[in-house]
């Protein structure tokens, strides 16, 4: 299965956070599963170590690059689809980086491994 992650979901995988549900483990685990994480996620990963609101142990590129690597994630660049599918999706959530995950989603057809209850207002599959 594809599957797009959510940057918390990310996070918390490669932390092994407790927040992370057994069913979101599993498919963050499983060898069959092509996992993907956007651009967008890269970008506000980097935005919050910059303004101190996620701490991580050692510089955020090479932190991100190892871990990628580590777990076999491949980044989804932001293709001009994505960014014109936004015209298309209701308000339903005004975090730019989540909106970008959805209109990824769409044009990816993609299922968005999140915890974040905003994204069921949108006609994506989610997974948690």
């Amino acid at each position: 299965m594809r599957v797009l992650l959510d940057t918390h979901a990310f996070l918390w995988a490669i932390t092994d956070n407790r927040k992370l549900s057994s069913r979101a483990r599993d498919v963050f685990t499983s060898p069959s599963n092509e996992l993907f994480l956007s651009v967008s996620s890269v970008w506000e990963i980097m935005q919050k170590v910059q303004i101190g609101k996620l701490p991580l142990p050692s510089p955020a590129g090479a932190y991100l690059t190892e871990h990628l690597v580590k777990t076999n994630v491949q980044v989804l660049p932001i293709r001009l689809n994505h960014v014109l599918r936004l015209e298309f999706l209701p308000m339903h959530h005004r975090d730019p980086f989540d909106r970008i995950l959805v209109a990824q989603s769409i044009e990816e057809k993609l299922p968005i491994l999140t915890a974040d209850p905003l994204l069921r207002n949108y006609s994506v599959t989610l997974i948690w």
